[in-house]
């Protein structure tokens, strides 16, 4: 009993045991090498510079969050309604399947330019950018739980009278939301690396913009600071569709409860 307990306090306390021995390790390496800020800060600039532009960090940061927010939402959307109808019939889910593919291949920092030129500088570039790179998840794990609902449970359904709407609406939607959130999870986190491409890119403000004028004055510390904070906020909303995820799907993961 005591072991099991011992593991379950173990699993649970992994992930920030293993996190300070990192910064444990970055910090005696930039400490024992004196490495300068402007080629690899230690954690302690790092936090100095958290603690310094305290202000400036947060506008930044609320400015990515709800950019990405959007786009995110966006992406929820059309996701959700593209994946329906990729996963509701074959022939759709063999004609655009390859073509979701094939777009998801292409470089998003070579779209950002282009996105430019149509919306200017700005919030618009950051938006549609985190939407074109997190819609994608969300369309494929929608049209995987629909495409492959078992047969025989479709037919013994249509047998007692249920029609392909039904069919997909009451029991393929109910079946694909554990890999809907699967989808979530993932996708938050490439939606914060679009908003923050273009706003590397061809933004005037933001965590990347920040983080940009700060790496072209050499001010890595201040840099990296943008990091752990993009980090936080998504490793946060990936928390958050986990605990939303857990309580709205516990039959799918009954066997993992323990």
């Amino acid at each position: 009993m005591m072991s099991k307990k011992f593991e379950a306090r173990l699993n649970k306390w992994s992930p920030l045991i293993l996190f300070v021995i990192l910064v444990a390790m970055w910090q005696a390496v930039c400490s024992a090498f004196n490495i300068a800020e402007f080629i690899f800060p230690s954690p302690i600039m790092i936090a100095n510079a958290l603690m310094e532009f305290t202000q400036p960090i947060a506008t930044a940061a609320w400015q990515t969050f709800w950019v990405t927010m959007v786009g995110f939402g966006l992406s929820i959307v059309v996701g959700v309604l593209l994946g329906f109808l990729v996963g509701s019939a074959r022939l759709a889910y063999s004609a655009v399947f390859p073509l979701l593919v094939a777009f998801n291949a292409v470089p998003k920092a070579a779209i950002v330019p282009i996105l430019v030129v149509w919306f200017g500088i700005g919030t618009g570039p950051g938006v549609l950018t985190a939407f074109l790179i997190s819609f994608f998840p969300i369309t494929v794990n929608i049209a995987t739980g629909l495409a492959t609902l078992e047969p025989e449970l479709e037919d013994v359904l249509r047998v007692l009278g249920a029609k392909r709407w039904d069919v997909l609406v009451k029991v393929g939607l109910p079946r694909s939301l554990p890999y809907f959130y699967a989808s979530l999870k993932i996708a938050i986190t490439l939606a914060f690396v679009g908003t923050v491409l273009a706003e590397m890119t061809a933004g005037d403000s933001g965590i990347g913009y920040l983080m940009q004028s700060a790496s072209s004055q050499q001010r890595l510390a201040l840099a990296f600071a943008g990091l752990v904070v993009i980090g936080a906020m998504a490793m946060a909303m990936y928390e958050f569709f986990s605990y939303v995820e857990r309580h709205t799907t516990a039959w799918a993961h009954r066997g993992s409860q323990g």
